[in-house]
């Protein structure tokens, strides 16, 4: 079950995205569907929602959303360059105006020194304009940095709003 507050602002956000005649799109590594769950949870949403990618492995976001391998090789799941990838690949394999998408360690395990527990990239592509990314390391447990992560992918859609 989600968070009230939660399904609030993915009402909010799917009233504003609505009132702008805009379409979402979804590619979730470490939030495994959060954030689709959460803005599908209100009914009506298919008018806003098109799609949602659940890209765990690797490969899964090669395969659904297009991000190079090498890329992946050379940089890891969990980096601004997959962000990115994944993002603007969910935007061409969709009929959204923005596409969010989410890459990070949510624990327990998993960290390094370099990328720890609570890294999370974003990614957010938009029709015609440049894709943007963002670097968050949240604290907490693995539930905790997965709200948060949905929380800051709402932000993200609403600032591009």
């Amino acid at each position: 079950m989600l968070p009230d507050a939660t399904l609030r602002e993915a009402e909010s956000l799917l009233a504003a995205c609505r009132s702008k005649g805009i379409m979402l799109a979804t590619a979730e590594s470490c939030t495994g569907g959060l954030i689709a769950a959460a803005l599908t949870a209100i009914a009506g949403s298919s008018d806003v929602v098109d799609r949602g990618f659940v890209t765990y492995s690797n490969e899964a976001k090669n395969q659904t959303v297009g991000v190079p391998m090498p890329l992946i090789q050379a940089h890891g799941a969990v980096s601004e360059e997959v962000a990115r990838a994944m993002a603007e690949g969910t935007l061409v394999r969709s009929h959204a105006a923005i596409a969010i998408s989410v890459t990070g360690v949510a624990g327990p395990t998993g960290g390094t020194t370099e990328k720890p527990v609570g890294l999370v990239w974003f990614g957010l592509a938009q029709t015609g304009k440049p894709a943007l990314t963002e670097r968050q390391i949240f604290p907490g447990d693995r539930t905790a940095i997965r709200a948060a992560a949905v929380a800051h992918a709402f932000k993200m859609i609403r600032a591009a709003l």
